[in-house]
């Protein structure tokens, strides 16, 4: 037995180099578990989205833990990185209440855009676009693209938690009597100590806290059993995206709404791997991301798959700094994500019982800790400072990493060039400038 053990710690350790990155299994695993119970919402929420365009729930939950297991693999096979994959959340949305519900075209529709936006997504990274597009992104901005994730998701977790609700000012303070809010606070002290503590484990150790406090005092629900031989299938959405007739996938509206999830994936996806990589020290000291390739090639694989199963866009996750956080350092992290993603198909009842109270502080805590990089920024200079605020702002204000990105890169063009600083503009944010302000006016929602 112990010989088995040491085998697999061995076979653990060439693939995916854990004394290289001075980590051991046991973090990594507990990296992993951390990063699922954080995003392990998605299984839910993109049921719940997708269903409202008339696709089978049981199929799609099916459809989007297979493609995150697919995704998570994928980036732990090719690229050794610890960020995991899933539908997106504002992908989701797009694709359900614009493209089917607010245009509406079928849901067969919205699945080939994705699915063509996959492919191209993969002919784009075979020829380094997408790796050149994130080289190119100065690192005052890289710093504002991980401190804007880590406000972000801080303003999801809070937001989820009803701590900041809708208001007569735009946002306001949520019931602070509510019990549901006084558990997630409770959560945000226990994970708070836990981590000044630097205990091992901290965010598992208070997500399981936080849901046992609130299933003893029937605050929230308490898990539907355990284990359910009931697996759902993928059957009644597999392959339907080949469903459309021809003249509706060479059409003017294929081609905006393809344009449309291009831009949004793309600049998501680069803004959770710049600052995510950022926060767990994984950029060179050129502020580069090495296996860029092979990330995104990870990233365009799992959209694709994820088309040809039956959801929406799958994209990287910045609720991967959770298990970043909790020291995770490689692929194997996000093997364990995917693992606990496939598992969920049989663990359904279990899993979806962690309340948003117990994962919403974490999503807080990871926010605190990865505004840390606003220190690197120089805020003396105002070309500079400005463009790493909008990035930073425009995130949770306009609930778009995507277009926080968009923002900085305009405005630090724009500065650089206006104040006789050309040299810290190269032809790349020039191009990507002016692609953005088109965006604006012409396929913006």
């Amino acid at each position: 037995m112990q010989a088995t053990q040491a085998s697999n710690k061995g076979l653990l350790e060439k693939v995916f180099k854990l004394s290289e990155h001075n980590t051991d299994v046991k973090t990594e695993i507990i990296a992993g578990i951390t990063t699922f119970m954080t995003m392990a919402y998605i299984l839910v929420v993109n049921v719940n989205i997708l269903g409202e365009t008339g696709m089978d729930k049981n199929a799609v939950f099916a459809a989007t833990a297979i493609a995150a297991f697919i995704g998570c693999a994928a980036m732990a096979l090719l690229a050794n990185y610890p960020i995991a994959l899933a539908p997106g959340m504002g992908l989701n949305a797009f694709f359900a209440y614009t493209v089917v519900l607010g245009m509406g075209h079928t849901w067969q529709f919205a699945l080939c855009a994705v699915l063509i936006e996959g492919i191209i997504f993969i002919i784009l990274t075979a020829t380094n676009v997408r790796e050149k597009i994130i080289d190119c992104i100065p690192p005052v901005l890289k710093h504002a693209v991980t401190a804007g994730i880590g406000l972000f998701i801080a303003f999801i977790g809070l937001a989820n938690a009803g701590l900041v609700v809708n208001g007569s000012t735009i946002l306001a303070l949520g019931n602070m009597r509510d019990p549901l809010v006084l558990l997630t606070i409770a959560g945000i002290i226990i994970a708070s100590i836990l981590i000044a503590k630097n205990v091992k484990g901290a965010f598992l150790i208070a997500m399981l806290v936080i849901s046992a406090i609130g299933m003893t005092f029937g605050l929230v629900n308490l898990p539907q059993g355990i284990i359910s031989t009931n697996v759902p299938s993928v059957k009644p959405l597999f392959l339907q995206a080949f469903s459309v007739p021809t003249n509706e996938i060479f059409s003017l509206k294929m081609l905006v709404i393809v344009i449309t999830f291009l831009f949004v994936d793309l600049f998501d996806t680069v803004g959770c791997l710049v600052g995510v990589a950022s926060k767990g020290n994984l950029l060179d000291e050129n502020g580069k991301l090495p296996r860029a390739k092979q990330a995104l090639f990870a990233d365009a694989i799992a959209t694709t798959a994820g088309a040809l199963l039956g959801t929406s866009t799958v994209t990287s996750y910045v609720e991967s700094a959770s298990g970043i956080g909790e020291g995770g350092r490689t692929g194997l992290t996000a093997m364990t994500t995917g693992i606990l993603f496939l598992l969920s198909l049989f663990l359904s009842p279990l899993f979806i019982a962690v309340p948003t109270q117990a994962t919403s502080p974490v999503l807080i805590i990871v926010g605190v800790m990865m505004a840390s990089s606003l220190k690197e920024i120089d805020f003396n200079d105002f070309t500079n400072a400005i463009p790493a605020f909008l990035t930073l702002a425009m995130m949770p204000f306009a609930y778009s990493i995507a277009d926080g990105i968009i923002f900085g890169i305009i405005s630090f063009t724009i500065l650089k060039l206006a104040t006789g600083k050309s040299k810290e503009v190269n032809i790349y944010l020039i191009v990507l400038s002016i692609l953005f302000a088109l965006k604006f006016v012409f396929i913006n929602h």
